[in-house]
């Protein structure tokens, strides 16, 4: 169990997903360019078997921001965007309202 101090360490913000590639080097990976309000950031994620490129365009998402940087497989991702994950699918953490991208979630 963590305490509120260490939940408050987490930096969460709304995102605009504003492009997707595949990944050059993995089959289930998608290369994000989003919107974090103060600056645009890429982020690796493994959700290529579950979204198309088109469906994940413009989506509002929430990211963890201050994650510290890591290089997956041969990419830098400088974030993680939140997920559910159940037995056979995955579901973005979406937001249902036009927020601005860089709000913070609390």
């Amino acid at each position: 169990m963590i305490n509120f101090d260490d939940f408050l360490k987490l930096d969460l913000r709304v995102g605009k997903i504003l492009e997707v590639k595949p990944h050059p080097d993995a089959e289930k990976l998608y290369l994000l360019k989003v919107d974090i309000g103060e600056k645009e950031t890429q982020i690796v994620a493994g959700i290529k078997p579950f979204y198309t490129q088109e469906e994940l365009i413009g989506k509002l998402i929430t990211v963890l921001v201050n994650l510290e940087p890591k290089n997956i497989r041969g990419v830098l991702s400088e974030g993680m965007i939140l997920a559910a994950s159940g037995k056979d699918d995955v579901s973005l953490i979406i937001l249902d309202k036009d927020v601005s991208t860089g709000s913070k979630i609390r």
